[in-house]
């Protein structure tokens, strides 16, 4: 089978390196566009007078965009191709990105409707990015390498923070969005190479294209390569589709919502709370925040070394639990210090490795549970559902803490632990997720993941209703 030349494959070529590459930059570029709002509002909220309520429709239309655009760009990229989805998600958030440099003074409804689709192109890259990937790589690297794309990420906030502390005075906050349309013109210079799915283009029919695409990854002669299977072409997949496999659509949307309503929560509130809670300029609270994206960055690599080495379900469990007890922490000592340093902030950074690191399980992990044909499909819907958090999570504390309060030092203090507790039981959801309802991925070829999961589903149908027989796949 032609797919098995790549599973054997010993080592990435250079071809491969550079998809991977090319991924890494986006995705990191891509929130750093993303997360420059936190830092915007921590320099816009005392001068505009902002209420919590204000401020968190702010964070929160974001999340609405990235719910709508994982959901869409993710089915547009089973439709018609991976590749076409890149090029068209960079555009999405640059242009949006570059809009918000001209928002008016005072204009907080411009700016959150503006971010709604900086949100909708963001969340839509992401569900194209991490199958592209996956399906150029064998499958003993698939976590490893999956997990490496997202450790990057961090370091996109990290840019964010940086611009934030140290430009913000010369630049002024517009500037920052003005550079955040830079890089994203970069990334798309870079990916205009990137080649389609093999396996895509397989599941279309569409065969010496497959071949060729994958005989350029693994830098070899095309003619070297067995053609994959004459299939027809398969049927747009339906929505519904995604409820024949019931274990996927649990695990991967519960642990979806839980991990990114606590971490969105806590990343886009975290400047301000520093800023409100220990007393800093929003320049320092920036600073401060760049160790936070460090623990996140470390959190990343370990596990991304873990999906492997423990398995998907057993690194998702300690990703979950792990992130609930820290930030459980972190809430009941925010008022304490040992030595000058706040046990509020170190909570933070310490959680970060858990809720933020384990991107690097949970994002790979939402792409495997799924069909080939079903990939981005499944994996966007459940990114779209899991972006609830991203409403839910700002909001959450915002509810929490008063909506109709102007924001003060005096209106945050009490309401730390209970908001914390909340983000604690999100955590908690999310390891639950993959201790009740996760099954293992870590080493199967894409194909085999495949044939498992239409197994299952035929099984659970008694063979009846229409279904793409198996010999009508491209393996």
């Amino acid at each position: 089978m032609m797919f098995n030349r790549l599973d054997q494959a010993k080592s990435l070529t250079g071809n491969q390196i550079k998809i991977i590459v090319a991924a890494i930059v986006g995705d990191m570029l891509e929130f750093f566009d993303y997360f420059l709002i936190g830092f915007v509002l921590a320099f816009i909220i005392k001068p505009w007078h902002l209420t919590f309520g204000q401020s968190a429709i702010i964070l929160l239309s974001s999340g609405i965009g990235a719910i709508l655009g994982a959901a869409i760009w993710g089915r547009i990229a089973d439709v018609h191709g991976r590749r076409k989805v890149f090029i068209g998600t960079i555009l999405n958030f640059s242009l949006a990105s570059f809009v918000l440099a001209f928002t008016p003074e005072n204009g907080w409804v411009f700016l959150s409707v503006f971010r709604f689709f900086v949100g909708f192109g963001v969340g839509g890259l992401y569900c194209v990015d991490l199958p592209l990937v996956q399906e150029f790589v064998p499958a003993r690297m698939r976590g490893f390498i999956g997990g490496l794309v997202t450790v990057f990420i961090p370091l996109g906030v990290m840019i964010a923070s940086a611009f934030a502390a140290f430009t913000t005075q010369a630049i002024g906050w517009r500037g920052l969005f003005l550079v955040g349309v830079v890089p994203a013109v970069f990334t798309l210079l870079v990916r205009a190479w990137v080649p389609e799915s093999p396996h895509w283009l397989a599941s279309q029919g569409r065969r010496e294209e497959a071949r060729e695409s994958l005989a350029w990854a693994l830098r070899i002669a095309p003619d070297t390569l067995p053609l994959p299977d004459a299939t027809p072409r398969q049927p747009n997949p339906r929505w519904r589709e995604l409820f024949r496999y019931p274990r996927s659509v649990a695990v991967a949307f519960l642990s979806s919502i839980g991990a990114q309503t606590a971490s969105y929560g806590i990343t886009l509130w975290a400047p301000t709370l520093f800023v409100l809670q220990l007393g800093v300029t929003p320049a320092y609270a920036a600073y401060l925040f760049l160790w936070v994206q460090l623990s996140g960055i470390a959190g990343r690599i370990t596990f991304a070394w873990l999906s492997d080495a423990l398995g998907r379900r057993r690194a998702g469990m300690l990703v979950g639990f792990g992130g609930a007890v820290t930030i459980a922490a972190a809430g009941l000592l925010h008022n304490e210090f040992i030595g000058g340093v706040s046990l509020f902030w170190l909570g933070i950074v310490i959680a970060d490795f858990f809720y933020d690191g384990g991107f690097a399980v949970i994002g790979p992990y939402l792409a495997e549970v799924w069909p080939i044909r079903l990939r981005t499909t499944g994996m966007g819907a459940a990114y779209g559902f899991g972006g609830i958090g991203k409403i839910i999570g700002p909001l959450g504390l915002a509810m929490i803490v008063g909506t109709s309060d102007i924001i003060t030092p005096k209106a945050t203090l009490d309401a730390i632990g209970p908001a914390f507790a909340y983000f604690t039981a999100c955590m908690a959801l999310c390891g639950c997720a993959f201790l009740f309802f996760g099954f293992e991925t870590g080493r199967q070829s894409i194909g085999a993941i495949d044939d498992q999961l239409v197994d299952n589903a035929l099984e659970r149908a008694g063979g009846r209703g229409k279904w793409p027989a198996k010999d009508a796949r491209a393996k």
